[in-house]
């Protein structure tokens, strides 16, 4: 085997010491002047299968590939450093990142010395777990034995600073980059843009687009369009993304299920039905794989602007499709029906999601016939919807019910649950059985949190039942659970509301010490109070401070 000999590149050796050791002063001085002095002269980093040697591409799983690369250690000599190479690109394809830097390190115990194209791989491991610093120093190495990066290392790099936000950083390598005589290529500036808009700086996105068009060899593609739509899209600039989504059908660029999804989402996030669903049409229209996630965006929008005709429509269409409606869809749909307080309706998508469960799926498809779909299991997040619109519209006694058909269904019931039960029963005025329930949080293994404690305090309030607010109270901050804006206002309105203005004029004077204040039916209530003379003018003051 053919032992490389060392050299260093004129541009980097003022890095050394005169003993040849690499000076940790600046790994990234040494980035940035490599590539600025420095031109690419290696070839694309592909490493070529021996003859005899085993096609790596048909290994399926980590444990494989480390049974053979334990099996190359015992072999006598040595496999090629090309061999050791070409396994770790495979384990790198399958992610498994740290495998790569743990075969990489006992490679150098052993004294297989790396090529550039196992320092290349090295490189992009590093970057994807998010430790530029490493990167930095085998690029040290990199120099130091003669080679010298190429536009794909360097992009790697760029890619590297951008998982760790360090948007600068990446700037900075990339001026650099060009300027030292590398050409950067689509998938450069594809990293960079992809960098930007998932760090949120649409500006500095949408100004390297504008570069990339004046670019006489690299020109934006599909990837390039769809990275700045979807930043624009979730940064509220809705308006821009549609600009660009013509612009790019004008130079020849078909969008695909991506671009048609974000815009959707940022549609949707607008609460611009009209524009969502002309959207959607047009996309299926085009006939593209519809995505799940982007149809349940569009149903929990159009449920939630009280149109359950359009959602239902819609469902049908996918159903059409073939496309299966998971519980997200239904339990956007029993939300709609609840926000609406049609209970009965709500109820009936749920019970269609259980007759599916039981395998009654005759009857399911009859039950929900008239809704154009066919629904699946319905999860937690359905039961709490449901739950919460029987609570909100004075139906505990039916809420109680599918409460207690959760608990012999053995359902997974989180504190989201006992929370909205608790704060069924608070409503209607049933304190015994909401303590009661509160107090078996602890016993069934569940803590309370802030929303919890709030929501009993403000019942006992309102059943006046002072003394045992003030004792959850200190409950709830020895739990270490301090009280929040809403737990201050509430016990405020509470003392008030019980006549005890005293205990509430010194809960706003701590409110306002905690850095909270009093919310607008607080203050109203105080104003009141005043303009009766039921209270001291000079506390209007404190009520106003920090408005």
């Amino acid at each position: 085997m053919l032992k490389l000999q060392k050299r260093v590149p004129k541009s980097s050796r003022f890095f050394f010491k005169r003993d040849g050791m690499f000076s940790p002063s600046s790994t990234l001085a040494l980035f940035m002047t490599c590539i600025a002095r420095t031109h690419s002269k290696s070839s694309p980093n592909k490493v070529n299968r021996s003859k005899h040697g085993r096609n790596y591409n048909e290994i399926g799983n980590p444990e494989e590939a480390l049974a053979l690369f334990h099996r190359m250690l015992r072999k006598r000599p040595l496999p090629s450093v090309a061999r050791f190479t070409q396994l770790l690109g495979e384990i790198a394809k399958m992610k498994h990142y740290s495998v790569v830097i743990s075969l990489y390190n006992k490679m150098g115990l052993l004294g297989i010395i790396p090529t550039e194209y196992t320092l290349s791989i090295v490189i992009n491991c590093f970057c994807h777990l998010k430790h530029i610093g490493f990167s930095l120093s085998v690029l040290g190495k990199f120099v130091k034995s003669g080679y010298e990066p190429n536009t794909v290392t360097l992009t790697t790099l760029i890619k590297g600073f951008l998982l760790e936000g360090k948007v600068n950083e990446a700037q900075e390598c990339f001026h650099k980059m060009s300027n030292g005589g590398f050409k950067p290529d689509i998938i450069t500036y594809n990293s960079l843009l992809n960098g930007f808009c998932k760090l949120g700086n649409t500006t500095a996105a949408v100004q390297l687009l504008r570069r990339i068009e004046k670019d006489p060899i690299s020109k934006p593609n599909l990837v390039s369009y769809n990275a700045v739509i979807d930043g624009l899209c979730k940064d509220g600039l809705f308006v821009d993304s549609l600009s660009l989504f013509s612009e790019m059908a004008c130079k020849g660029v078909i969008p695909d299920v991506f671009t048609y999804s974000s815009l959707i989402h940022g549609a949707c996030g607008l609460s611009r039905w009209k524009e969502a669903l002309r959207l959607f049409n047009e996309m299926v229209d085009q006939k593209f794989t519809h995505h799940l996630r982007t149809f349940n965006v569009l149903v929990d929008m159009l449920c939630k602007e009280g149109k359950i005709a359009n959602a239902l429509g819609l469902m049908k269409i996918m159903v059409q499709r073939g496309v299966n409606l998971d519980a997200v869809t239904y339990s956007s749909l029993v939300n709609g029906y609840c926000l609406r307080g049609e209970i009965d309706k709500a109820m009936k998508v749920f019970d269609t999601m259980w007759l599916f469960k039981v395998g009654r799926t005759q009857a399911a498809m009859e039950l929900l016939c008239k809704m154009e779909g066919c629904a699946p299991l319905p999860d937690i997040r359905t039961y709490a919807i449901l739950l919460d619109g029987l609570c909100k519209n004075g139906r505990l006694d039916e809420a109680i019910t599918l409460f207690r058909n959760m608990e012999e269904r053995k359902l997974p019931l989180n504190i989201v649950i006992y929370t909205i039960l608790i704060g069924g029963m608070c409503k209607s005025g049933n304190l015994v059985a909401a303590n009661d329930l509160f107090s078996q949080l602890s016993s069934k293994g569940i803590q309370p949190n802030v929303r919890t404690y709030n929501i009993m305090i403000d019942g006992l309030l309102g059943g006046g039942l002072i003394d045992e607010a003030i004792n959850l109270r200190g409950q709830m901050e020895g739990n270490g659970f301090p009280p929040n804006s809403r737990t201050y206002n509430s016990m405020i309105r509470g003392f008030v509301r019980n006549h005890d203005l005293s205990t509430a004029v010194q809960h706003a004077n701590e409110m306002l010490e905690s850095g909270f204040i009093a919310d607008v039916s607080t203050l109203d209530m105080f104003v009141n109070l005043i303009s009766k003379g039921k209270l001291d003018p000079s506390l209007q003051p404190l009520i106003h401070k920090d408005l």
